[in-house]
């Protein structure tokens, strides 16, 4: 695999970042507490139904082969931190916090994807890439000061700091079955196994639906077939060509755009602890993409 990506694997990361970052104020404007539509929970078993639906409906017009029963648990792992985990984490988080803060905490995944392809995939981190560990967890920090009022961490973001850390086991875990697997056939395995855990959700989901307004349904469509179903699979076409470090540090561009789509949307903008703690942790990000040197110990 080369280190350099070709023009087609930058312009797939690039829009799934882009479409990614639409799903951060979409959500708010569903699950926001302060008026909500749909519980987390319920919204985000939604979204992943119509992802799901439309992932078979790509199967089967591409007669898809089913995964080998041998890659079956490595693949529902994935599924269970990259969908799973993710999702419920972020959905449920940005009920009490704003889009912005929820991608600048989610933009710290590649220090986590960094962390754990030391351990999984024989990566390393100099001097530099430990001195951004340390800086972004340090924006971390602020960012759920900031959502909590300066004084109190709050809830909402350790939610999505566990969202984060589930993208990142979901970065490292794939490399492998995207060895074998196209990246269409993984990120239709994935939602499938991801969305399964979600029917915990089911109970009060038709009573939801019943009772939202067409905009709200359109909506979870569009979260589900957009940033649900195409993102995925042009990120993991990306993912399947560079290195998970430099791939998940692509990331750090996505809040800069979740928060603009956010402020003409629902007019959010994110308070000024929150704002310097995202600066401190996209630097930090920034330092290990650009300065840590990940090197190979092992192929």
């Amino acid at each position: 695999m080369e280190d350099r990506p070709d023009a087609r694997t930058l312009v797939a990361v690039i829009v799934a970042l882009v479409v990614w970052a639409s799903a951060f104020p979409g959500v708010r404007a569903l699950v926001d507490s302060r008026h909500p539509i749909f519980g987390p929970g319920q919204m985000a078993l939604l979204r992943f139904l119509v992802a799901s639906a439309a992932f078979a409906v790509l199967a089967l017009a591409r007669r898809m082969r089913l995964p080998a029963l041998r890659d079956v648990p490595r693949i529902a792992l994935a599924a269970l931190c990259g969908i799973t985990i993710y999702h419920l984490g972020f959905t449920f988080g940005e009920s009490t916090v704003t889009a912005g803060a929820a991608a600048l905490i989610i933009a710290s995944g590649p220090i986590f994807t960094a962390l754990l392809s030391i351990v999984f995939l024989g990566e390393r981190l100099n001097a530099w890439g430990w001195g951004g560990v340390l800086l972004a967890f340090s924006g971390v920090t602020l960012i759920a000061l900031g959502e909590g009022g300066g004084f109190s961490v709050e809830r909402g973001a350790l939610f999505v700091l566990m969202a984060a850390i589930g993208t990142a086991f979901y970065f490292v875990l794939s490399k492998g079955p995207l060895r074998v697997y196209g990246a269409l056939e993984f990120t239709s395995y994935a939602v499938w196994f991801g969305t399964v855990p979600m029917l915990f959700f089911l109970p009060g989901l038709a009573a939801q639906v019943s009772s939202a307004p067409s905009w709200a349904i359109a909506t979870i469509v569009y979260l589900g077939v957009f940033p649900g179903a195409v993102s995925y699979a042009l990120w993991s076409y990306g993912l399947a060509r560079m290195p998970a470090t430099k791939t998940a540090s692509f990331l750090y561009a996505q809040p800069v755009l979740a928060a603009f789509i956010a402020w003409v949307w629902l007019r959010e903008v994110p308070a000024w602890l929150t704002i310097a703690g995202g600066a401190i942790a996209l630097a930090g990000v920034v330092v290990v993409g650009t300065r840590g040197k990940a090197v190979t110990r092992r192929p």
